[in-house]
């Protein structure tokens, strides 16, 4: 802008001398006006910097840096080049390419997806300014590689188990509250970190799956070991109520009882045969007994 309104008043004067010495000069003249009006209006708009709404500007002139310029109308030299800085919140999406791989205390690869929230702050426009230079090398050299720092040092505290199941909450509270103290330093404010997603590597998942057979074929192993236990105690009191009964019958039974029992079996087989011989007693000397199933 700046170098259009030299041009411009270049023009003007160039048309104001060259009209004089022509007849009319009244065109050449109205030229003239209007070019050095066109290069004071450049010049002047070459001098002002609008700095808009959520946005922080860093004036640099002659390659000195000026203070930070917030939001507004500012004046500046035309030689002032401002850099512009955006204040509101920025997603860093990592994932898909840019998935963080990170390792467990255990040696285990995991897949991190993580979206982190920052912003400039900024009274520290300036010295990010000159360790970046603009907003998008600031993500690139500052926040994304601080923040892939810390999230595989976070991980590599805690097991495979706990960083895709059990503790998960926890690896995210402390992956954002180092990541918000790394960055706050630099003039970066950490809104938000949030763990979206966690998954294992093929060869970690099938290590995952051959531990999780271990130990359903240990609980099955254990069951049926609980299950043989009982069984076989069930067995044992049976066999012991067995004995008892059984020791139960010997103390009560005696010749004269067995004799006894011995007559009413038969007289019951002497019922469907009239008349029937059986060896009834006791001992070798037990003598045959007739029964007569027609007499009472």
């Amino acid at each position: 802008m700046f170098v259009l309104s030299i041009l411009l008043l270049i023009a003007a004067v160039v048309l104001f001398f060259a009209g004089r010495g022509r007849t009319p000069a009244r065109n050449w003249l109205l030229g003239a006006a209007l070019s050095a009006l066109g290069g004071v209006l450049a010049a002047v708009f070459a001098c002002v910097h609008v700095v808009s709404a959520y946005e922080v500007g860093v004036p640099v002139t002659f390659g000195k840096i000026g203070s930070p310029m917030p939001s507004g109308v500012h004046f500046t030299s035309p030689f002032t080049d401002v850099t512009s800085f955006t204040t509101r919140p920025v997603d860093l999406d990592l994932n898909d390419e840019d998935t963080v791989e990170v390792r467990s205390s255990q040696g285990g690869v995991l897949y991190a997806d993580v979206t982190i929230k920052w912003a400039v702050v900024p009274e520290k426009a300036v010295a990010l300014y000159r360790l970046a230079g603009s907003q998008e090398a600031i993500e690139q050299r500052l926040v994304l590689p601080d923040s892939r720092e810390i999230i595989r040092n976070v991980f590599a505290q805690h097991t495979s188990e706990e960083g895709y199941a059990s503790a998960r909450e926890q690896i995210g509270a402390e992956i954002e509250k180092a990541v918000r103290e790394r960055l706050a330093v630099r003039g970066i404010d950490v809104n938000t970190v949030n763990l979206r997603n966690v998954r294992p590597s093929k060869k970690l998942q099938e290590q995952i799956d051959k531990k999780i057979q271990q130990e359903q074929a240990t609980e099955r192993a254990v069951e049926a070991s609980r299950t043989a236990k009982a069984e076989a105690e069930r067995k044992r009191i049976e066999a012991e109520g067995t004995a008892r009964a059984n020791k139960i019958i010997e103390q009560s039974l005696s010749d004269k009882v067995l004799y006894n029992q011995c007559l009413e079996a038969y007289r019951e087989a002497a019922r469907a045969h009239p008349v029937y011989a059986v060896p009834c007693g006791t001992g070798t000397g037990g003598a045959p007994v007739i029964v007569d199933g027609t007499k009472d």
